[in-house]
């Protein structure tokens, strides 16, 4: 397996909620086109360090960073000061763990970050919404209801449509913090699928609670544990033949 393309790397990233030091030193690669898995028990920073990327963190007070993640190919250290976090959040979209749909129409809630950007062409927007709906493998079952709300939607199909809104303003980086945890089995089937379709088109990180699930969707997985990255590897030789003892607990059972 040829090594692919950086998109982002994290370089003795440390973050403190206040006085707790949750992220420690840590370094690893996301690949870009691949999906990387973030596992480990609960508690263990894998939400903490996910929402550094698009620096989430930023919204609390108390909170600090250490260290960089460069965003490549430009180079951006998406934590330095002088970079805009709204910038950065605009290159790196967000699915959270419960589908959370705006109080809006379907249409617009796909639309709403490109009426954010400015973009003010309903052709182009028109566009774009069906891409993006499409996109997420939702188009099909919403097309002829665009104008309904989006809370009629069931669960699964929300989940769908906050992606298709996470895709309509063409991020180069995807984050999932846990998506399918508050689904149903045939609904996250759906979800896992539509994750291994879209990294043709975007980069992804995702969190999981699931080891089956980073099994079946991630190219790369990252274990971690307390705060620090304990291995990261090709997704195949982490889960058959992991190098750390600490790993292999983990993934047969022993522990956590």
């Amino acid at each position: 397996m040829t090594t692919p393309t950086i998109k982002a790397e994290a370089k003795d990233l440390n973050f403190f909620y206040g006085g707790f030091h949750a992220l420690k030193g840590l370094n690893m690669p996301v690949y870009e086109k691949k999906v990387t898995a973030l596992i480990g028990p609960s508690g263990c920073g894998k939400s903490t360090f996910l929402r550094c990327f698009n620096r989430m963190h930023d919204l609390y007070p108390g909170n600090r960073y250490q260290g960089a993640i460069n965003f490549y190919p430009d180079q951006t250290n998406l934590l330095a000061e002088k970079v805009d976090p709204i910038e950065v959040r605009m290159r790196i979209s967000m699915v959270f763990q419960k589908p959370n749909p705006f109080p809006k129409s379907i249409y617009e809630n796909v639309a709403y970050g490109l009426r954010v950007r400015g973009e003010k062409k309903r052709t182009v927007i028109d566009d774009k919404v069906e891409e993006a709906l499409r996109g997420a493998a939702l188009w099909d079952e919403v097309k002829d209801r665009l104008d309904d709300l989006a809370f009629n939607l069931s669960g699964g199909q929300q989940q769908r449509l906050c992606i298709a809104r996470a895709l309509a303003t063409d991020p180069e980086l995807l984050l999932f913090d846990e998506p399918t945890s508050a689904l149903d089995p045939i609904a996250t089937a759906s979800i896992e699928e539509l994750v291994s379709e879209l990294k043709d088109k975007v980069t992804i990180l995702i969190v999981t609670h699931n080891m089956q699930q980073a099994a079946r969707v991630s190219d790369f997985t990252a274990y971690m544990y307390l705060g620090e990255l304990i291995e990261f590897g090709v997704t195949d030789e982490i889960f058959i033949k992991p190098k750390k003892k600490q790993t292999e607990d983990y993934i047969t059972g022993r522990f956590g």
